[in-house]
């Protein structure tokens, strides 16, 4: 499944896995929602409410797609977060893995806390 989240300076397309938060995550799209920002993670409310999963991790690879279960909120790190060690992309608290971004997740940077962000199913 491929989604694309648009915001006022740019866009980039994302492939997920077929997970349980995937699927309710793609039961809620379109959304639009507003950007915040955490060092180098965009991340933003998603209105779904799911389950931390069994294979949740807070360390991941930059251009993963994370789901903050805490939050309820997608989860894009690019990058080193305030709590990371290193050059790590340290989530706020395990999240469950949904995919990863296609291409160069480094365009998240031109994303400003409180821009707009669409996130929509890409017709397959």
């Amino acid at each position: 499944m491929q989604i694309r989240i648009s915001w006022p300076a740019g866009n980039i397309t994302a492939t997920l896995d077929d997970t349980p938060t995937a699927q309710a995550l793609a039961k809620a799209l379109p959304l639009t929602s507003s950007a915040c920002t955490w060092g180098e993670e965009v991340y933003f409310d998603t209105g779904v409410s799911v389950s931390r999963e069994t294979d949740a991790r807070q360390v991941v690879e930059p251009g993963t797609v994370a789901f903050w279960t805490d939050g309820d909120a997608l989860a894009l790190p690019y990058g080193p977060t305030p709590i990371s060690r290193g050059d790590e992309c340290r989530l706020a608290s395990p999240c469950n893995i949904l995919g990863g971004l296609d291409g160069d997740a480094g365009v998240l940077a031109t994303v400003r806390g409180g821009d707009p962000i669409r996130v929509e199913l890409i017709d397959e």
